[in-house]
């Protein structure tokens, strides 16, 4: 029992010099005690003897006789170390170790950016009495130190550049994001968390949204399965008496009122499946941001807020609905007036028989194309200009949705996603598998509106890396109050009212990429059909003098 208890007091006998377990310990007059080496060493290189901890001063030199009690207990302790189980200060997994415990490692209790290292408690002290050190940076255990440290000068990330929306240290600061705007980390925490909350704010509602879509959907396809099971108890009951005689036709209606059921409930399947889907993706999301609102880290909430506070794609709004009432209660009419006319009866085409003349469908899944403005704004698409990609012979400004004609080159970063050559710019959104609207207002003599797939050439003159003269982009072009499309580097003339507002619609299910003319109507000035294959990022080129604002706008702004 004794010496489970001097398994835990392990850091009682440690030596404040040299921060490990006493060697042949000596004790001083102030009651602090050290190795022998380590206390005669400290001596020996300081013209006065004073105690290492407290510095309380010796008029004479004290001689130092070991501590036998004390050796007796440490070899005790050392002995008990070897079959006593682990102490909880022993690192376990999901810990951060010191990086200074030699052999065993300690759990490392703070982190310190300044150094940077890990420390536990022991090991953490002369942080607190070292007045050089009292000034160092100390956080909570990291294991991902170098996470915390810029690249190039391996320093501690402590602000935030909001030109390059990227975390940088202090030289960073005064060197090549100078003139940038900068904020400290916590600031721009605060004004992202806003941003956070709206995109939380969302999901919940998309959230509500698709759920209550699932349930409404749920809800016809039992009306539908009840109307069906109506329908077949009624044709039953009719045919009863003349079954000998309309066999045939009989045959005929069952098998189209279970062929229609069998088509229709695999349509409501499937919409039911994707609205289980989106559902999912929307919690899997909320989840990983109420994770990521939670959070102390300010460092790691700036680096992976934009990857993360990104709405994800909202799915096509998808209906199931049951239109005009598929009774046959005319045709239930005409066979009971007819018995005797039962050959020709037999001979009829009952299946191609509806009240209109013409077969028509009992169900539909698709919501009509949008007419007006209003209709078009329930589908908007926040769009945010993407500063990797962007050529440096154009800025950005209002908060990365105004991209301008620079009057002189811009010194943005090397980046692989970057156009060398070309005056474009991408944005950060990828568009896939919904519908999408935006609108932008322009400004000058040569612009090019656009969507490109992601593996667009970004490096070089050719066309294989500009907008709309290759395969993989589609796009408007302005230039002298003209307009005219492009794609496969293959230009076509619009004849059509200039307007410097375009909005601009994509249906991706169904491969349809529109560019209105915006004022008092919508005026359609071409649209592209096609299938898309791949997610779409809208971009945007400007020639001299010239400019490119994607709108602000809301399903309100009407």
């Amino acid at each position: 029992m004794a010496e489970a208890q001097l398994c835990g007091l392990q850091d009682e006998f440690t030596c404040s010099v040299c921060l490990d377990t006493l060697t042949n310990p000596v004790s001083l007059h102030c009651g602090h005690n050290f190795c022998m080496k380590c206390l005669t060493d400290c001596w020996d290189q300081s013209q006065e003897c004073s105690c290492p901890q407290c510095r309380h001063t010796f008029t004479t030199r004290p001689a130092l006789q070991r501590n036998t009690l004390l050796n007796e207990v440490i070899k005790k302790l050392k002995k008990t170390e070897i079959s006593s189980p682990p102490s909880q200060n022993y690192v376990g997994p999901g810990d951060v170790e010191c990086d200074f415990c030699t052999g065993k490692k300690f759990r490392a209790v703070k982190s310190c950016l300044t150094c940077p290292a890990s420390y536990c408690q022991t090991h953490l002290q002369p942080h607190f009495e070292i007045a050089a050190w009292k000034r160092h940076k100390l956080t909570d255990p990291d294991s991902d130190l170098k996470e915390k440290l810029c690249v190039e000068h391996q320093k501690s990330l402590e602000m935030f550049c909001k030109t390059d929306e990227t975390c940088i240290c202090l030289m960073c600061g005064v060197t090549k994001h100078d003139g940038h705007k900068k904020v400290e980390l916590d600031v721009e925490r605060q004004e992202k968390q806003k941003q956070l909350g709206a995109t939380q704010s969302e999901i919940r509602r998309r959230l509500e949204e698709k759920e209550k879509k699932l349930k409404e959907t749920r809800r016809t396809v039992e009306e539908m399965k009840i109307s069906m099971e109506r329908e077949m108890e009624e044709h039953e009951k009719s045919f009863t008496d003349l079954i000998h005689c309309i066999e045939e036709a009989h045959k005929k209606l069952t098998e189209r009122i279970k062929e229609q059921e069998k088509r229709e409930t695999e349509k409501a399947e499937g919409v039911m499946e994707q609205l289980e889907k989106e559902i999912e993706e929307l919690k899997r999301r909320e989840a990983e941001l109420k994770e990521l609102s939670e959070t102390k880290d300010h460092l790691h909430f700036l680096q992976t807020f934009s990857s993360r506070c990104v709405l994800p794609a909202n799915g096509d709004s998808l209906s199931f609905t049951v239109t005009a009432d598929v009774s046959s209660k005319d045709l239930l009419k005409e066979l009971s007036g007819l018995k005797k006319s039962l050959k020709k009866i037999s001979q009829w085409d009952i299946l191609k028989w509806t009240p209109s003349g013409r077969e028509a469908p009992i169900f539909t899944l698709q919501s009509p194309e949008p007419q007006s403005r209003e209709e078009f704004l329930q589908y908007f698409c926040p769009l945010t200009l993407d500063i990797n990609t962007t050529n440096r012979n154009i800025c950005l400004s209002e908060e990365n949705k105004k991209v301008t004609c620079a009057v002189t080159i811009v010194e943005y970063p090397d980046h692989p996603d970057r156009f060398d050559h070309w005056s474009q710019v991408l944005c950060r959104e990828a568009l896939t598998g919904t519908r999408c609207y935006w609108e932008v207002e322009c400004s000058g003599f040569v612009m090019r509106i656009g969507v490109t797939y992601k593996g667009l050439s970004r490096k070089g003159d050719g066309v294989e890396c500009s907008l709309g003269y290759n395969d993989k982009s589609w796009t408007l072009q302005m230039s002298l109050l003209q307009y005219s499309v492009c794609h496969n580097n293959k230009q076509t003339e619009i004849s059509a009212p200039y307007s410097r507002r375009i909005g601009v619609y994509l249906d991706w299910p169904a491969g349809s990429l529109s560019f209105y003319s915006v004022s008092h109507t919508m005026t359609l000035l071409h649209r592209f059909n096609t299938s898309f294959t791949e997610p779409l990022y809208p971009g945007f080129s400007v020639g001299l003098e010239s400019s490119v604002t994607i709108s602000h706008l809301t399903p309100c702004d009407h």
